[in-house]
């Protein structure tokens, strides 16, 4: 039964990946951007809800507020600063959202030092869980999460494949010059699509903070490394193979944690590496959720 535990809880951890994954996986579909500050990006969600906390403001309702402060500041910081790196070419964006990286980590441990903060820590949700037979238990915290995990993805199929907007999304990624010729500002687009990951980023590190604490380091040492290995293992810039990916990821650390638990993470980047070699465009490919 412990087998069957671990299995269960690697499948709904990996939509605490998904949330990680999905706004990497819908900005480089897109807009053919590797951001390397995504995880970063999510711990300021995290620290904003913490604030916003302090100021006796239900969890839940944090929530409410923070997405739409961090879709802003997605909007915002695309029309800025990536798509200033953008117009110099792809491989700029890797410098600047390197660097961007390095000043929101080291900006949070200057205002917010290296001690850890958890969300909701008095929570039933965060700390209760049921049972399923005499040995399986189940957090009520990941269910939730994974729960999450699929209305995200719904909605931003839904969203991109009926919607008007998200139709001129997708023409735009699949040929900017094309839709810009046909009268579409794709610059505007790109800070939507940005929004939209920024808004979906904030629910993972919200989640994170839940699920664990966070940190200013976090995003940097764990967030990302889960977002890059769960886009890679599902399909780059396929949306569901985002929860794809972030459930393999999960199952092969928890069956890794039982055979040992210092092997949790390398198990992981095993069945990464795996994966790579072959099948290296990913279990999902772009062209076959086409």
């Amino acid at each position: 039964m412990a087998w069957v535990n671990a299995i269960i809880e690697g499948i709904l951890t990996g939509g605490l990946y998904a949330l990680f994954a999905c706004g990497l996986s819908l900005m480089f579909g897109v807009m053919k951007v590797v951001n390397l500050a995504h995880g970063d990006l999510a711990v300021v969600g995290g620290y904003i809800a913490v604030g916003i906390i302090l100021l006796h403001v239900p969890v839940l309702w944090s929530v409410v507020i923070v997405v739409p402060i961090m879709a802003v500041a997605g909007y915002v910081l695309q029309r800025t600063v990536i798509q200033r790196a953008l117009d110099r070419g792809v491989l700029t964006t890797l410098i600047v959202t390197l660097g961007l990286s390095l000043v929101i980590e080291n900006a949070l441990l200057q205002f917010f030092s290296a001690n850890t903060r958890g969300i909701g820590s008095g929570m039933t949700l965060v700390t209760g869980s049921f049972s399923l037979g005499s040995q399986i238990q189940i957090g009520y915290l990941l269910v939730v999460v994974f729960a999450v995990a699929v209305a995200v993805l719904l909605g931003l199929q839904y969203f991109l494949s009926r919607s008007t907007y998200g139709r001129l999304i997708r023409a735009v990624a699949d040929d900017k010059e094309a839709a810009q010729l046909a009268g579409a500002n794709y610059r505007h687009v790109f800070g939507v699509a940005a929004g939209l990951a920024l808004a979906t980023v904030a629910l993972g590190g919200i989640a994170y903070g839940m699920y664990i604490d966070l940190d200013p380091t976090a995003g940097t040492d764990t967030i990302l490394l889960f977002a890059f290995v769960a886009v890679v293992i599902g399909g780059l810039g396929s949306l569901w193979g985002t929860l794809v990916g972030g459930i393999v990821l999960g199952v092969a650390q928890q069956i890794g944690a039982q055979i040992n638990i210092s092997d949790e993470l390398i198990a992981g980047y095993i069945v990464f590496l795996a994966i790579l070699v072959l099948r290296p465009q990913g279990l999902i490919s772009r062209r076959a959720q086409t």
